[in-house]
């Protein structure tokens, strides 16, 4: 993460012989393009804006504001690819591992917990662009979806922006925190898809028996 806030920050300040819109754009097409095509490291582009900020390059509101933007329309592509092309053809195929009654379990999901969901949903390693495209499918207002993923999406900005601006001298300390970060939630997300395949598995045995 380091060597990729070191690089990214390097490149940034290359780019401000251009002018700063120019800085200002490829902060904005990092986070768009990180849930668009993942992995995509925009979260380090984050940190590195950060970083500029605490040198006075980067004006800390403009910065926020175009990272949450970049992101929050990334997100709200796969909601609507979802919602308007992703539930009908789901249910009409009625797959074994991602039936009918799985998306109707997903509605009663997001109806009950919706909120709590996309506001987490930014910190959710692994399942950003499901968890959008099941909000999608699962037909949740715009209104909400819009409202309670940007308020995920401010929150994680300012931590990530607050990190390379507190650790510009040490982004070391950084790595250290993303590497612990990620330690930690890869393998509870690979062992809930394990568990989910599983029990998918052991139901469609049941049914055929």
């Amino acid at each position: 993460m380091a060597e990729y806030a070191i690089w990214i920050d390097e490149w940034l300040d290359h780019l401000f012989a251009y002018g700063p819109a120019w800085v200002y754009l490829a902060l904005f097409a990092a986070c768009f393009i990180e849930n668009i095509t993942p992995p995509f490291p925009g979260d380090s582009f984050i940190v590195a804006a950060g970083a500029l900020v605490a040198v006075e390059r980067m004006d800390p509101v403009i910065s926020g504001l175009v990272a949450v933007t970049g992101g929050l329309l990334s997100v709200m592509v796969w909601y609507w690819f979802g919602r308007h092309h992703g539930r009908d053809f789901f249910l009409r195929k009625n797959y074994k591992l991602f039936s009918a009654e799985d998306i109707h379990a997903a509605d009663r999901l997001f109806s009950r917990w919706g909120p709590l969901i996309l506001i987490a949903s930014r910190f959710v390693v692994g399942f950003r662009v499901v968890i959008a495209l099941t909000a999608g499918m699962g037909r949740v207002p715009v209104v909400s979806m819009v409202a309670f993923s940007a308020v995920s999406y401010v929150v994680f900005v300012a931590l990530l922006m607050y990190l390379g601006f507190v650790f510009v001298e040490n982004l070391y300390l950084v790595e250290y925190y993303f590497k612990t970060y990620n330690a930690i939630a890869w393998p509870i997300v690979i062992a809930l898809v394990i568990l989910f395949v599983v029990r998918k598995i052991r139901k469609i045995r049941r049914k055929q028996k």
